[in-house]
């Protein structure tokens, strides 16, 4: 009877069913309450959202990181004195392709839509913005009006290239546009420059028109009739921002997301890509690898993804630009991933200033409580004038990287694992970024690390250090990942010594007389 009981009292004690009766007795009230602030923190992280932190600055913006070279001569005459479609023409190219080039201008931006009804008329040597759309946007997307309709106001004239297949214009050929493709863009530069000689051209490229954009300067060189570029939101490695958008939920959505507007892009010319590609797969792709690999692998003749994606890189031709461009990305773009930055490039390039912010997303970059403004548009449109009024040309450096040759093929190399974590491995031994703050922005410089002539244990230490800070400036929660996965896997050995040690210490005690 007495071991009943005992067992009965056991149960009731026990620590579970103590934890849940004391949480019946609160309130369900507060029960609700807690449940909101948790929903309220994960959704608050989840959606990145920073509102509080603008609330808490006042919304005085946040610091713009500035990689670039401080001899730079387009520093000193332009970025430092930096503080932030009138009709459609129908353009045919060679293979029988056809573009919607969508026109403003400063006399039309009061008008709530693109016009469509003739081309634009000289207007001599007023300076044209062309715009390179990113993927699936067209001249009626957001972001696109808003930059379009800001440079009207300035006096620009502005363009908007459509892609091929985009502006509600059809696929006449069997050719379709990709992350490198650069053609168009270099026949839609050079017929406008021929219609306009004396008009200075700037182009600005968002998200892959970004890449395409940087392609391309690097391709023609000195030969582009382009006065400034500005790449904004670049995915700058293909292959890389492929691994990053398979990692973490919010990474696999937005996938999924772009992916649905590929297959309505591909739906919207079935009868086209039903016979040139792989149909069926496009059908079943449930990410931008599977649309790449059933439809654009194929258009564009590529062996593989992966070798679309590294031959198509702007990271492999940033190096070779020789116009003056303004790059803009944010560390916290859940698409195009800070990983695949090109930091070292873009510093050795006078010709390129590389903006970061901490936040922004992908293309987003909304300004004040009542996001009315983005901040990216204003930095092009300061970066465009000054650089249009600048009283003198501003020399263009010559690169020494060959425009032909990939930096694929050069240290520091990418190591891609199975789960999509990147890691660097390089040739080189650096060390990390130092920043220098000028005219309230940073410049980051990077210095390389003299060679180790110690003998003895600095010679088996200093491997280590170079993979350690080779890891840390890769992922810096890498290192706190190995700590936490040594502590588990050492703590049944160590506990067991020390619990023995303590069993065995104070049992010698306690049993002496």
């Amino acid at each position: 009877m007495e071991s009943r009981n005992r067992v009965n009292l056991t149960a009731v004690e026990s620590p579970l069913e103590m934890v849940l009766t004391a949480a019946s007795l609160i309130p369900i009230t507060h029960h609700l309450l807690g449940f909101s602030l948790i929903l309220i923190a994960f959704l608050y992280n989840f959606l990145e959202i920073h509102f509080l932190q603008d609330l808490f600055t006042g919304f005085r913006g946040q610091p713009v990181v500035l990689t670039i070279d401080p001899c730079s001569q387009l520093y000193r005459d332009v970025v430092s004195k930096c503080k932030t479609l009138h009709g459609r023409h129908i353009f045919m190219t060679s293979d029988g392709g056809t573009l919607a080039l969508d026109w403003v201008k400063n006399a039309q931006v009061k008008g709530q839509a693109f016009q469509v009804d003739g081309p634009a008329q000289k207007d001599g040597e007023n300076p044209i913005l062309i715009i390179v759309p990113g993927l699936t946007s067209a001249s009626d997307s957001a972001y696109v009006k808003h930059l379009a309709f800001i440079m009207a106001k300035r006096g620009w004239n502005v363009v908007v290239s459509n892609h091929r297949g985009l502006g509600g214009v059809s696929i006449t050929s069997d050719c379709f546009y990709n992350g490198g493709w650069t053609e168009d863009v270099r026949n839609v530069i050079n017929h406008i420059h021929c219609q306009y000689p004396e008009a200075p051209l700037y182009v600005v490229g968002t998200s892959i028109g970004a890449n395409i954009l940087i392609k391309f300067l690097a391709e023609d060189g000195i030969n582009a009739p382009v006065v400034g570029a500005a790449a904004i939101c670049s995915p700058w490695d293909l292959l890389i921002c492929d691994r990053f958008m398979s990692r973490k939920l919010i990474q696999r959505l937005y996938n999924k997301a772009l992916a649905v507007g590929l297959k309505d892009y591909a739906q919207m010319h079935e009868a086209v890509l039903s016979r040139i590609s792989n149909w069926e797969g496009i059908q079943k792709s449930r990410s931008v690898r599977d649309f790449d690999d059933s439809a654009t692998r194929v258009l564009g003749n590529y062996e593989t993804v992966d070798t679309y994606y590294r031959r198509c890189s702007s990271a492999n031709f940033v190096g070779s630009v020789m116009v003056p461009l303004l790059c803009v990305s944010a560390l916290d773009d859940p698409i195009c991933t800070r990983e695949a930055i090109p930091w070292d490039e873009c510093r050795l390039n006078k010709n390129v200033v590389l903006a970061t912010t901490e936040h922004g997303g992908h293309l987003p970059f909304f300004e004040g409580i009542t996001a009315t403004s983005v901040w990216w548009a204003r930095a092009v449109d300061e970066f465009f004038s000054i650089l249009q009024s600048s009283p003198r040309k501003i020399e263009i450096s010559v690169p020494s990287v060959n425009p032909g040759e990939s930096s694929i093929d050069q240290a520091p190399y990418v190591h891609l694992s199975q789960d999509g974590t990147v890691g660097g491995v390089s040739d080189e031994t650096q060390v990390e970024h130092k920043e220098q703050n000028k005219a309230g922005d940073r410049i980051h410089v990077e210095l390389n690390q003299p060679p180790n002539t110690d003998q003895g244990m600095a010679a088996i230490v200093a491997p280590v250090m170079k993979r350690l800070n080779q890891l840390s400036r890769q992922n810096r929660t890498s290192l706190w990942v190995l700590a936490y996965i040594a502590f588990l896997t050492t703590w049944p050995l160590v506990g067991s010594a020390v619990s023995v040690f303590f069993r065995r210490r104070f049992h010698a005690r306690f049993s002496s007389p």
